[in-house]
């Protein structure tokens, strides 16, 4: 793993302790062992981070460090005592 996307894997993983407790699902995917999956999610840069559920579908790239966006890309609801589920994989 880069510097960059441990980085993003340190980021998104606070974000989701903070504002999801158990209520999500993180996958870290390494492109370079599993380079069908990056293919088929079309990953063009690194570290990207897919929100498959709830839809819409929403991809971040970059090391995630703006907390405020994150939030909003993921259309979190800051301290929302029940959030919905979430599904994300997050790559390399």
């Amino acid at each position: 793993m880069t510097p960059r996307s441990q980085e993003a894997l340190r980021n998104i993983q606070k974000v989701c302790r903070e504002h999801l407790a158990d209520n999500y699902e993180l996958e870290v995917i390494d492109i370079y062992q599993q380079p069908t999956l990056a293919k088929g999610d079309q990953i063009i840069a690194v570290p990207t981070l897919i929100k498959k559920l709830p839809v819409p579908l929403r991809r971040m790239i970059g090391d995630l460090s703006q907390e405020d966006r994150i939030i909003m890309g993921l259309d979190i609801k800051p301290n929302d005592p029940n959030p919905a589920p979430m599904g994300r994989r997050g790559e390399e």
